[in-house]
């Protein structure tokens, strides 16, 4: 009987002295269903949600801010807000947000990609706050800054 202690068996098994029936035990694959929820939820992400830009009048002093909203069937599950300066060929992301069911499905790296598709040519930095979005603008080559870089046009379109 040398390893059989190290061998696994249920308690039910091991007192009765027979085999344990199959899904008795423990789950062997008990992963599979957290991984076909993510994959539903990667699949939904790349193709029900939709990008909505939105303008936010008057949320700063020089630039106005402005909003891309994730939307999937009429509910918003996350947003980025960003300032562009088309002069200075700079823009700056002030926050990123996304539902926690959505995190981990590649919606952020599909939205900031959709950023950069929409306004070419243009330098992204950061100013969000630390959190959950930290990695995705490490991953996404987004420089952060420890505050908002002053543009020479903000002041003279205030």
């Amino acid at each position: 009987m040398h390893g059989h202690h190290a061998r696994l068996e249920s308690t039910s098994s091991a007192q009765s002295g027979r085999p344990a029936a199959p899904g008795s035990g423990p789950a062997r694959h008990a992963r599979h269903r957290g991984f076909a929820a993510r994959l539903r939820r990667r699949i939904r992400a790349y193709t029900a949600v939709e990008f909505l830009s939105t303008h936010i009048p008057g949320s700063s002093a020089g630039h106005s801010e402005e909003c891309l909203l994730l939307v999937n069937v009429r509910q918003v599950v996350g947003q980025v807000r960003y300032q562009v300066c088309s002069a200075c060929d700079r823009g700056v992301i002030t926050a990123v947000s996304i539902n926690k069911p959505f995190r981990d499905t590649g919606l952020g790296t599909r939205a900031l990609s959709h950023l950069r598709a929409r306004h070419p040519g243009v330098t992204w930095q950061s100013t969000a706050s630390a959190g959950v979005e930290d990695d995705l603008l490490l991953r996404m080559r987004i420089p952060a800054l420890p505050s908002p870089p002053t543009c020479p046009h903000a002041s003279a379109l205030a």
